[in-house]
């Protein structure tokens, strides 16, 4: 694989001309595998070694200008395959797998921010996000405006500077699953010249590609659905130029956050399902979502499944199915919200999301708890106190039904 790669370059690219984009998001997730000479395995192995011979010393940069591999940290034939089948499913110029979602997103910034420079970010976002822009690179001279998450664009256009950089996003955003207008983002991204990036973790990219609606940078946690299983830590960055790919590309080699050979072997596996996995996830969530709208002990639900999300129009023509993701508050604050997700035993206590199994957490006491936020910074994100999060898995929805029942019967209000 070039460290200056072709995305193009994969067991796809031998179609015949325009047969690549009428294919189905599942055909590209099961077929697409980084290319190699000679007689190829099925399964791409996993390849260990840290470092690659060469055969004379001008192979070192014909290497990094044309294809091959040089040392680990540069890049490894089980994370090229991987970018590979992510790219061919958001439909991108080129995607990098990293270390985590958190060594995607924190990466994509010190390539594209300098001191001085303005971003734009809604909140609540994802908790090491909120940390990373509002706190860490703060301390060197990076500026950042929050504007409410579930906003009109209009606002994010409202505080742009001149030295307005990156328009940060998530959607669904965590935990509140409010929604960003894909298509009016990238509009304004556009029309003013100015970086966009979206987190879209929450909706996977089955449900939502960000890349078609004129965004430069969509990046995902494959922590999550895309590794499917909650046994590994990944993340990328889809990009929608092959500049802002290369640049990427040499400050990740740099950074030292590539993925592991290991990792990006597991990733891929978990790849070859996420069109079998999603839509079960988005049923089951759908019925949960109904249920526990119609509890008593409900004070509201998040899902963008239901009419009543207020942005249910914005997902409707942005999602190709609803997720699996739900945030519900739970009447009786914070000690309401404690009981409901220490009394059930189906649904697991833990954070992270996307697994087959159903995880619940509670972000006013753990991931936006106090060793990250403040109670003036949870109330102005609007994370209220009985607020839980809610990942739906793959078992029987009837069955987790009755363990959310019993578990709200545990509550006191």
């Amino acid at each position: 694989m070039s460290q200056l790669w072709n995305p193009a370059k994969s067991t796809l690219e031998n179609l015949p001309d325009g047969e690549f984009s009428k294919l189905s998001l599942a055909t590209k997730a099961t077929s697409t595998r980084s290319v190699n000479p000679g007689t190829e395995p099925l399964v791409p192995p996993i390849t260990h070694s840290s470092t690659y011979l060469m055969t004379s010393v001008d192979d070192y940069l014909r290497i990094l200008k044309e294809s091959g591999y040089i040392y680990g940290r540069l890049g490894n034939p089980n994370s090229d395959a991987a970018e590979c089948a992510i790219n061919a499913i958001e439909g991108g110029a080129g995607t990098l797998v990293f270390s985590s979602g958190m060594a995607a997103i924190s990466a994509a910034f010190i390539c594209f921010l300098k001191a001085g420079d303005h971003v734009i970010c809604q909140n609540p976002c994802y908790s090491a996000t909120f940390d990373m822009l509002g706190k860490i690179l703060a301390k060197y001279g990076v500026d950042t405006t929050w504007v409410p998450a579930g906003c009109d664009v209009s606002e994010y256009q409202k505080n742009i500077r001149p030295n307005t950089k990156l328009l940060y996003g998530e959607t669904p955003c965590n935990p509140m699953m409010t929604l960003l207008d894909l298509e009016e983002f990238g509009k304004l991204g556009i029309s003013e010249g100015i970086l966009t990036m979206v987190d879209g973790t929450f909706a996977s990219p089955f449900c939502q590609q960000s890349i078609k609606f004129g965004i430069d940078i969509s990046a995902h946690s494959c922590t999550k659905y895309l590794g499917g299983h909650s046994d590994l830590t990944a993340g990328c960055l889809t990009f929608k130029d092959v500049k802002n790919w290369k640049t990427m590309k040499r400050y990740q080699s740099t950074l030292g956050v590539q993925l592991s050979p290991h990792d990006g072997s597991m990733l891929l596996r978990g790849i070859k399902t996420i069109h079998v996995r999603m839509p079960v996830h988005c049923l089951n969530a759908m019925k949960i979502a109904s249920f526990l709208e119609g509890h008593d002990k409900v004070s509201f639900v998040r899902y963008p499944g239901l009419k009543s999300h207020p942005q249910y129009d914005v997902a409707v023509k942005q999602m190709e199915g609803f997720s699996g993701m739900i945030a519900v508050e739970i009447k009786g604050g914070i000690e309401g919200g404690k009981a409901f997700v220490e009394n059930l035993s189906l649904a697991q206590l833990a954070v992270s999301l996307g697994g087959v199994e159903t995880l619940i957490e509670h972000p006013a006491t753990m991931t936006h708890g106090p060793m990250i936020m403040s109670d003036a910074e949870r109330e102005g994100a609007n994370i209220t106190p009985g607020l839980v999060r809610i990942s739906i898995g793959l078992e029987d929805a009837d069955d987790l039904i009755r363990d959310f029942s019993r578990a709200l019967d545990k509550v006191i209000i």
